[in-house]
Parts: structure tokens; C-alpha cells; sequence
């Protein structure tokens, strides 16, 4: 079965281009577009505001129930706030990864992102949009990378931005980080049984969007 607006899920480990992947399918096929995984920085961004502690579950729970938050044109609005690019630094990247293995913060952004099915459809891209958040997505999509390649894409952004840092402790994090998200208990990220994988190692984005509208239209 698939739901009656149609949902294309992306799903895969951290810096496969996922996220730019399906905003870029998005703006082709005139949907909306679900960043999950900006859910969890958000959580952490806006617990570092309030002085919350990582460790103090049931207040980031009834603070994941109060985000409002929108994705236009390739940003991420809080509340109307632009935050996009407050949420993308390496150690808001970390600490959501290790929020995102715990049941209760999971449950909570449940009903968040069910939310955002609307006409004229949505793709959602994060670790668990097609084994978990929408099972019955129209498509399924499973988008990898080696980690070498991802940690050379992230390299490159942080030198564009001024912030350089070491390519090896790069592949080193995002190692580890696919560890904890494929091995956690909950929602562990791993490709559903009926999606289609797709290896952008030696992929352009445009090359690897091209294939996601190709796999869609004839799904």
C-alpha cells in the first residue's frame, strides 16, 4: 500500500548528499521537502538556548513538541527564524546523532514529520524515512557514499567556509557516527527491502538527482 499523497523517502548515512539530493528532487517534482535529520539539530540548538542538558530526556521530549519549523527554498526555519546554518556546525551534527538513538526523542519527532505529508506530495530524506517514518512511500531511495568521499564533500564545505580542520578526524567522525546509527536499537539506519541503492561515490549531485526522477518516474 502507498499513501494517498505521494511521499518519495531518501534515506542513508551522514554526507551522502541525501539532504541536498532531495531538496534539489523536490524543487524537480514541485513537493515539499522533509529534512529529518535538521529535526534533531534543531533539538539539540534550541535545548543549548534553553539550557537543557542532552541527558535530561523528558524536557528535550516536551520541548521536541513545541518546534515549528518549515523548510523553503533550501533553508530551515525555526519559529520563522532562518537557522540554517546555526544547525550545521560539526558539534550540533555530533550531538544529534547521539540524541537520535534515544526512543523517546524518536517518538516525539514521530507525529512531527508525519505532519508534513501534504498535497502535492513531500520527499523526505533522513536514516528511517522509508523503514520506519513512511513505510509506505511511493519510492524508496537508499543513498550511499564511501566514507572517504563523504568526509572529502564535508572538507571541502568547512574550507569554504573558513573553518578547515583535519580530513582524517573527518572520516574518523563520520565513521563512528555511521556506527552509532546503524547499530542503535531504535530506528537503526539501514536500507528498507524495497528500496533502490544508489552508490554516489563517483556521482555528481545532478548525475544521482537525475537517476532519483528517473527511478520516480518510473516507479
Amino acid at each position: 500500500m502507498t499513501t494517498l499523497v505521494p511521499v518519495l523517502a531518501i534515506d542513508g548515512p551522514s554526507g551522502s548528499g541525501k539532504g541536498t539530493v532531495a531538496a534539489k528532487v523536490a524543487s524537480a517534482l514541485g513537493f515539499r521537502c522533509l529534512d529529518s535529520g535538521a529535526l534533531y539539530r534543531i533539538l539539540v540548538f534550541q535545548a543549548d538556548r534553553k539550557g537543557i542538558e542532552l541527558d535530561q530526556t523528558a524536557a528535550l521530549v516536551d520541548l521536541a513538541e513545541t518546534i515549528e519549523v518549515e523548510f523553503v527554498e533550501g533553508r530551515v526555519l525555526l519559529g520563522g527564524e532562518d537557522v540554517t546554518d546555526a544547525i550545521r556546525s560539526e558539534s550540533v551534527g555530533a550531538k544529534a546523532s547521539k540524541i537520535a538513538a534515544v526512543a523517546e526523542i524518536r517518538q516525539a519527532l514521530l507525529s512531527l514529520q508525519r505532519r508534513c505529508v501534504r498535497p502535492p506530495g513531500l520527499v523526505a530524506d533522513g536514516r528511517d524515512m522509508g523503514t520506519i517514518v513512511f513505510p509506505n512511500a511511493n519510492l524508496k531511495i537508499y543513498l550511499t557514499a564511501s566514507a572517504e568521499e563523504r568526509a572529502q564533500r564535508r572538507h571541502k564545505q568547512l574550507i569554504a567556509k573558513g573553518q578547515g580542520g583535519s580530513l582524517r578526524a573527518l572520516v574518523e567522525d563520520i565513521s563512528a557516527r555511521d556506527d552509532r546509527d546503524m547499530n542503535r536499537d531504535t530506528a537503526p539506519l539501514k536500507p528498507a527491502d524495497d528500496s533502490i541503492e544508489i552508490d554516489s561515490t563517483q556521482m555528481t549531485i545532478d548525475e544521482v538527482v537525475d537517476c532519483v526522477l528517473h527511478h520516480w518516474q518510473n516507479r
